[in-house]
């Protein structure tokens, strides 16, 4: 048989989440493939980059769709479970779930409604028929679009990760960054009871001109930093008299936490929420590799002006 489209292995996966335990991806993928009974051929073919199989890609798109419906959620890396929306959904026992029937929910609809060029794009096989724009705008906020599934993914593997992980991710991200100049400048007090509770310390540059203080909070996603936690951090850097100084979290600010930071004289803090670090961490390539690469070429008219 034809290895189902995505939208044709949501149902069945939300199916297989019916007894409500926590499944990993892997379980999901093997399960499924028995029940459709896909041939070894069908089951190991690649993508057109050879760098995964067809089927175990398109079980995990049917899962992020699912997510992004609100009918499983995460529970840690690769483990997801139905949600009581989900349980509902199946006690309706609809003929199909596709992409039409999840828009009803919130969620999915804000995730698959574009609003302009590189923002809110969604993913689709068929989205060159259905979308309005240009081929060259569609790469484009496709690109987006994985970009931002990419984020959430490296905080899910950063949240079920040590503390002491989390602490050296910091340190390779900054020196990523051009910061510390190497692992000797990058501050050997990481992991440590530091200085007034600071988590460590970074050389600003290769010769050590000035040094940036760091606290690394792997906080839950719902768990907001308030000001009182930046105040403290503050209070810390004065300890020591620094002058620069960098709060870095998994999870996200508050409002006056931010204005707080901001409204600070003579000293240099800035805050780094879960969005921004997993975006720093895709921009600097640290905790990824580069699965596929495209090129979009066009027609070089200076050549053809040559006579």
């Amino acid at each position: 048989m034809t290895i189902p489209t995505y939208d044709k292995l949501m149902l069945p996966l939300l199916q297989f989440t019916e007894d409500k335990k926590e499944h990993h991806i892997s379980d999901a993928i093997d399960a499924l493939g028995e029940y459709l009974q896909l041939s070894d051929e069908e089951r190991n073919e690649l993508l057109p980059t050879g760098s995964k199989r067809k089927f175990d890609d398109r079980v995990q798109w049917a899962k992020t769709y699912l997510k992004k419906a609100g009918l499983i959620e995460s529970k840690g890396r690769g483990v997801f479970q139905v949600t009581e929306r989900g349980l509902e959904v199946l006690r309706v026992n609809p003929a199909d779930l596709n992409r039409n029937y999840l828009m009803r929910f919130p969620e999915f609809a804000q995730f698959a409604t574009p609003t302009k060029i590189g923002k809110g794009a969604s993913i689709d096989e068929t989205a060159y028929i259905a979308s309005e724009q240009t081929p060259k705008e569609l790469i484009y906020t496709t690109y987006q679009s994985l970009q931002r599934d990419l984020a959430e993914e490296l905080l899910e593997f950063i949240l079920t990760s040590s503390p002491t992980f989390f602490e050296k991710l910091v340190i390779d991200l900054l020196l990523s960054m051009g910061y510390g100049g190497s692992l000797e400048g990058a501050g050997n007090h990481i992991g440590k009871s530091g200085d007034g509770g600071l988590d460590g310390f970074i050389q600003e540059d290769k010769l050590g001109l000035d040094i940036i203080y760091i606290q690394a909070k792997r906080w839950a996603k719902d768990n907001v930093v308030g000001r009182p936690t930046v105040q403290n951090f503050v209070g810390s850097l004065m300890g020591v008299r620094a002058t620069k100084g960098v709060l870095i979290t998994t999870s996200r600010f508050s409002k006056e936490a931010k204005d707080y930071a901001e409204s600070i004289q003579n000293l240099k803090v800035i805050l780094i929420d879960g969005q921004q670090l997993a975006q720093l961490m895709i921009d600097y390539g640290v905790g990824i590799s580069v699965e596929a690469t495209y090129v979009v070429k066009k027609v070089d008219r200076d050549y053809f002006s040559i006579e």
